[in-house]
Parts: structure tokens; sequence; C-alpha cells
């Protein structure tokens, strides 16, 4: 069984920056893309990155593009966040993800068929 594992959460300041980890187990894992979404109290799960399983390619939300850069080591079935510049409404449960469905750009929430539990992450002003 195929598990995600999300760390690295935490409290932090305006302009701080963060590194988020996703631990991917289970022998039945063959890889896939990975990607992260976000979610703010009483707002929907939101797209932010997402990256292939052979990390040439990499989409990003609006919002985070040039702040946040996704990353992953295959070796160590591992895909990272890299938070940078955080702002308060970065504030969120950050989820990292499988790409299921591989059609269209991968900001598509139905295309994810697996998620971890979530990390909070807060950015205080």
């Amino acid at each position: 069984q195929v598990q995600l594992v999300e760390s690295g959460g935490g409290l932090v300041q305006a302009g701080d920056s963060l590194r988020l980890s996703c631990k991917v187990s289970g022998r039945t894992f063959r890889g896939g893309d990975l990607g992260w979404f976000r979610q703010a109290p009483g707002k929907e799960r939101e797209f932010v990155a997402a990256i292939t399983w052979s990390g040439g390619s990499t989409n990003y939300a609006d919002s985070v593009k040039d702040r946040f850069t996704i990353s992953r080591d295959n070796a160590k079935y591992t895909v990272s966040l890299r938070m940078s510049s955080l702002k308060p409404e970065d504030t969120a449960v950050y989820y990292c993800a499988r790409r299921a469905r591989i059609s269209g750009p991968p900001d598509n929430r139905a295309d994810y068929d697996l998620w971890g539990q979530g990390t909070q992450v807060t950015v205080s002003s």
C-alpha cells in the first residue's frame, strides 16, 4: 500500500523560508508525477506545484511562482517544496498527492488519487 507522509510544517514569520518534505512509501509504488496542494480554513483545496516523475517539468500556481520550488529525489522517494518569502496568505495545511491521471495541466485536484495527511504552515505578519 502506497502512503504519502508530509513533514516540515511550522510557525514562521512573514518573509521567512520553510521546506516541506513528502516521503512516499510502499512496495507497490512505481513512480509518477507528484504535486502539492494547500487548504486554508474555509477555502477550497488549491493547487500549489507539481513535478513530473523525471523531475524535468514543474508547474506552479501564479500565487507562488518565483517564491516556491518543487523538487524530488527518486532514489529517496521524496518530493520537497522549498518556500521562501512567505506571506500570511500562505497559511494553510499543505498536502502532497500522487497524480493518477496524466492529462492536461496538473492543477486539477480530481486527477490525484492518493493524498498525505497534511502538514500545517502558519505565517505570522
